[in-house]
């Protein structure tokens, strides 16, 4: 590969990958919306250097515990890792358990809530705001 080629290559190349150990990102805090009881959050994606498209997160929403009905304006994905819940969408609710996805679309006002004895453990995906463009 010829010099000018290797630099022209470079400036388009990607970031280099981050890898990211949960443990380092790990808070105890009322959950989002409400602060309904006590959650662990791993805000996993907040080690990733701006800026980044979508935010990866595992919340643990301790009994009792609930992310308060709001709106979003992005889709939004919970994933249930372990425990049970209700999640809420628009006034429709459903239960989930282990292995389930709740997909919720941008416009809708969200929210879920723990239930049973244990812990409700998620993965919660969502994508960031495309940035504003600076002001002239």
């Amino acid at each position: 590969m010829t010099p000018l080629l290797a630099l022209l290559l470079a400036g388009s190349a990607a970031p280099a990958m981050v890898v990211i150990d949960e443990a380092a990102t790990i808070r105890e805090e009322p959950p989002p919306h409400g602060a309904i009881g006590q959650s662990t959050a791993w805000r996993i994606s907040d080690a990733v250097p701006a800026p980044r498209s979508f935010e990866f997160r595992k919340r643990a929403l301790h009994v009792g515990a609930a992310i308060g009905i709001h709106p979003i304006d992005h889709d939004e994905i919970y994933y249930v890792v372990s425990g049970t819940g209700i999640v809420h969408s628009d006034g429709e609710e459903q239960a989930l358990k282990p292995g389930m996805a709740a997909w919720l679309y941008r416009g809708a006002r969200v929210g879920i809530r723990q239930t049973g004895d244990e812990a409700l453990v998620l993965i919660i995906a969502y994508p960031n705001a495309d940035p504003k463009p600076e002001a002239p």
